[in-house]
């Protein structure tokens, strides 16, 4: 009876252990093998709340030093940003504010003393306008009628005139050197009509004649520019030819480029060859005069001895391979 009370006491000590509250005072005191194991007793946590789902394209490493199972907030650490913006606030004291006004200008780049306005410093009005020595100009050279009839007339007395070039030039400073707006401005009704060609040689004719008559140095004499209208007629006929192409002539000139590419490989590769060839024969050659400097060695003849012992008497060959051995004989014919 004791032992009995005994295990009902330790069964109910491992019942408040494991928290087996499931059994009620009228079952059986007997601890089950379903008792011990917790079948059908463990319930399955619910997640709280909706899952945080990692964004696409972002890399896991990345996403689990922002993240955690509770949400927590990555720790930064504390960090010392030292003086803080490059350039120092402006420091608003009690000074008075610089006044501005709108004043009238006048660019000195332009010819027309057109009157122009713009907000500007009270404290800078009256100075001349600062963008204006950002704009240059080309110096176009000028002649009087006494330099056209001495030295520029000579060049074309039949097709250029003086009125002619002078409304070149005056294109030229109005235009900058820009010589297709030239082109495109000349006014044909008055004048020959010119080619683009045309109109700059006719220029740079004129310069470089200016500039040797006056006596320019060696340096400036060296930057005249010599304008051939041949050569630059022939180059935009050849672009043109080539921007007219059709498709199987672009076809065609890329197989001939190939082909000759190919033979360019060939003749590199037979001339490889050749040379190789060549270092051989050479080194042959160096070889064979090498071995004719050297003396040649006689050749010594090895002295025969002979395997019977002199003191013998000869005998019959087909006993000598039997009855001889190291110069010994022991036959009772010996």
């Amino acid at each position: 009876g004791f032992v009995g009370v005994s295990v009902a006491i330790m069964g109910d000590d491992v019942r408040d252990i494991l928290e087996w509250d499931g059994l009620q005072s009228g079952t059986s005191s007997s601890v089950s093998k379903e008792a011990i194991i917790g079948a059908g007793t463990y319930k399955k946590k619910k997640s709280s709340g909706s899952a945080f789902k990692r964004p696409e394209g972002m890399a896991r490493e990345l996403y689990a030093l922002l993240s955690s199972e509770n949400k927590e907030i990555p720790s930064l650490a504390q960090t010392n940003s030292g003086g803080g913006y490059k350039q120092n606030k402006a420091q608003l004291g009690r000074s008075r504010v610089r006044e501005w006004k709108w004043m009238s200008f006048t660019n000195a780049a332009r010819h027309d003393d057109a009157v122009l306005y713009h907000w500007r410093r009270k404290a800078d009005e009256g100075k001349p306008y600062p963008f204006a020595k950002l704009n240059k100009s080309v110096e176009v050279p000028t002649f009087t009628a006494d330099e056209y009839k001495k030295y520029l007339q000579e060049e074309y007395p039949t097709t250029w005139s003086k009125e002619e070039t002078d409304y070149l030039f005056d294109l030229c400073r109005r235009f900058d050197l820009r010589f297709p707006v030239i082109h495109d401005q000349y006014n044909t009704s008055d004048a020959t009509p010119r080619t683009v060609e045309a109109l700059k040689e006719r220029y740079y004719s004129v310069c470089n004649k200016l500039a040797k008559v006056r006596g320019l140095s060696a340096d400036q004499v060296t930057q005249i520019c010599h304008f051939d209208a041949q050569h630059e007629t022939d180059r935009k006929a050849q672009l043109e030819k080539l921007f007219a192409r059709t498709q199987e002539q672009v076809a065609e000139e890329d197989y001939l480029n190939a082909e000759l590419k190919r033979i360019d490989q060939r003749k590199k590769e037979r001339e490889r060859k050749q040379q190789d060839l060549q270092k051989i024969i050479a080194a042959a050659d160096n070889t064979e005069r090498q071995m004719s400097r050297t003396p040649k060695k006689t050749a010594q003849k090895k002295k025969i001895v002979s395997t019977h012992p002199p003191h013998l008497p000869s005998l019959p060959e087909e006993l000598l391979p039997v009855c001889l051995s190291e110069q010994l004989c022991t036959c009772s014919a010996c």
